[in-house]
């Protein structure tokens, strides 16, 4: 599985290596409306083929066809904005009052995607450094806070897994979850001292397999304010370990898999028996996972990848979907 950021690098690299002609689009700023943040990726080819997206379809077709035309950054990277104006929001069905500032950098072998891909896939977080005066691409380290930032002379990116998921349990149900946190940009650690469920984890990609005790492991990582962990082995023995350590954390979410009863029982015991506060036993997010109606192993993990993002974006669950989807949709009907 790869990150949003990797199939666009890798795309653009393979692109490149054909002899095409490739254009970046990196989405900068946002007034109002958008509907793609800042750091959004697009690649658009010489013949017009593209891959990322920078506004959903609203005014990617617009941009292919400059680009195409040789009207934008046919040198040197160039910036550009649409929905400035009530009439450029309509003309591109952009939401009410939205406006998106993207800069178009054309590609070369000294655009540093080579190396960039080379940090991203060593699950480095990388900051890559573009002058638009000249076009010199630089990389450099970045931190978990990093983000897009620009100036109007220099566009800062950031790149690589933000994100840290510690999966105690090495089950089915943790394969699946594994692999979608994955695609959500997650560095993926699954914790399971128990070698009959260690077989086949090597092989996927993005994920290590950690065969310490969960109590010492959550330790050892460290873990911060961007990181989550999922409690799926419902043998209290390990589940309640990691369980311990990790709600003592600044982590962002933690969570346990298992029955209301069952995790009720479980809070009694953490706060009996290893002296959790009301505070910290609290944060537990047990039964885990959005109410999806969810019965399959893939079903469940769904349901708790969606958790985890909804309350990694502040978004109001039990809300009416009926704001969120209403720009989304004048996006889509009117592209």
């Amino acid at each position: 599985m790869n990150s949003i950021d990797i199939d666009i690098v890798r795309t653009a690299l393979d692109w490149l290596d054909r002899g095409h002609r490739v254009t970046l689009g990196t989405v900068v700023r946002t007034w109002g409306s958008a509907p793609r943040p800042p750091g959004s990726l697009m690649i658009i080819r010489g013949d017009g083929q593209v891959a990322g997206s920078v506004s959903g379809g609203c005014i990617e077709d617009d941009l292919i066809g400059r680009v195409g035309r040789g009207e934008l950054a046919s040198r040197l990277p160039q910036v550009t904005s649409y929905g400035a104006t009530a009439e450029e929001s309509q003309r591109f069905g952009l939401p009410c009052g939205g406006t998106v500032q993207v800069v178009l950098e054309p590609l070369s072998a000294a655009s540093q995607l080579r190396e960039l891909l080379v940090a991203i896939e060593s699950h480095r977080l990388v900051a890559r450094r573009l002058d638009l005066s000249t076009g010199v691409v630089a990389l450099e380290g970045a931190d978990a806070g990093d983000t897009v930032r620009f100036d109007g002379r220099i566009l800062l990116t950031v790149h690589g897994p933000r994100m840290r998921l510690l999966i105690v349990g090495g089950g089915q149900l943790s394969r699946y979850l594994a692999a979608m946190a994955v695609m959500l940009d997650y560095r993926v650690t699954v914790c399971d001292p128990r070698e009959e469920y260690h077989e086949g984890w090597s092989a996927m990609d993005g994920v290590t397999l950690s065969k310490a005790m969960p109590d010492d492991l959550v330790l050892a990582m460290n873990l911060d304010a961007n990181s989550a962990v999922v409690a799926v082995t419902h043998d209290p023995k390990l589940d309640d370990l990691a369980l311990m350590e990790a709600l003592r954390t600044p982590a962002f979410y933690v969570g346990a898999l298992g029955s209301k009863r069952n995790n009720d029982l479980r809070r009694q015991r953490l706060g009996e028996h290893f002296g959790l506060a009301d505070d910290e036993l609290a944060r537990l997010h047990g039964p885990v996972g959005l109410n999806l109606g969810a019965l399959t192993p893939p079903e469940i993990a769904l349901a708790i990848v969606a958790e985890m993002t909804a309350l990694r974006r502040g978004a109001d669950v039990h809300a009416d979907l009926a704001d969120w989807t209403a720009s989304t949709t004048v996006c889509r009907t009117a592209a």
